[in-house]
């Protein structure tokens, strides 16, 4: 909605506002670009006029729509998945990714698998189990393994934190 009325406000037509995506209509002069960078910026958005960043920003928020707001993850292998939704070889998007990200998808996609099942052990509805499944683990050994590799913790000990943490305001 911001990034509509700010186009709306500098007199420029658009034929389509997605997330991290917009296309205009008619060509934009350079001090209509730069007024727009600088009213996105103040509203804490910012235009990204380099093709690559972008790519790599639809990468990111194609990652984090998979792994935090879908229901299930994908049943093909990750590469397929991203490659289908960006029309790009996956080689090509996973060089571009590390060279400007100092970090491969696969970390990336693990940082915030690890997240989600941070937020999931805190919601406290499924066991491990389930959990492991859901975020397609081969066991839940193998989540364990993972999760500790990252935070330093198992996830058993992360769970008892937070059992800690409610014991302690109950005792207050």
């Amino acid at each position: 909605m911001i990034v509509k009325e700010e186009l709306k406000s500098l007199g420029l037509h658009y034929v389509n506002v997605n997330l991290g995506e917009v296309e205009i209509m008619e060509e934009i002069t350079n001090a209509k670009r730069e007024q727009l960078k600088m009213a996105l910026f103040k509203s804490g958005l910012e235009l990204m006029e380099d093709k690559k960043a972008i790519l790599i920003e639809k990468i990111k928020n194609i990652i984090i729509e998979m792994v935090h707001y879908e229901e299930e993850l994908p049943k093909t292998n990750f590469s397929e998945y991203l490659s289908e939704k960006m029309d790009y070889d996956y080689t090509y998007l996973a060089n571009l990714f590390s060279e400007t990200e100092g970090t491969t998808i696969e970390h990336f996609i693990i940082l915030h698998k690890i997240e989600r099942i941070k937020e999931l052990i805190l919601y406290n509805e499924l066991n491990m189990t389930e959990i492991a499944n859901k975020m397609h683990y081969s066991s839940v050994s193998h989540l364990s393994n993972q999760f500790k590799k990252i935070t330093g913790l198992t996830p058993s000990f992360f769970k008892s934190l937070k059992n800690k943490k409610r014991n302690m305001l109950e005792n207050m």
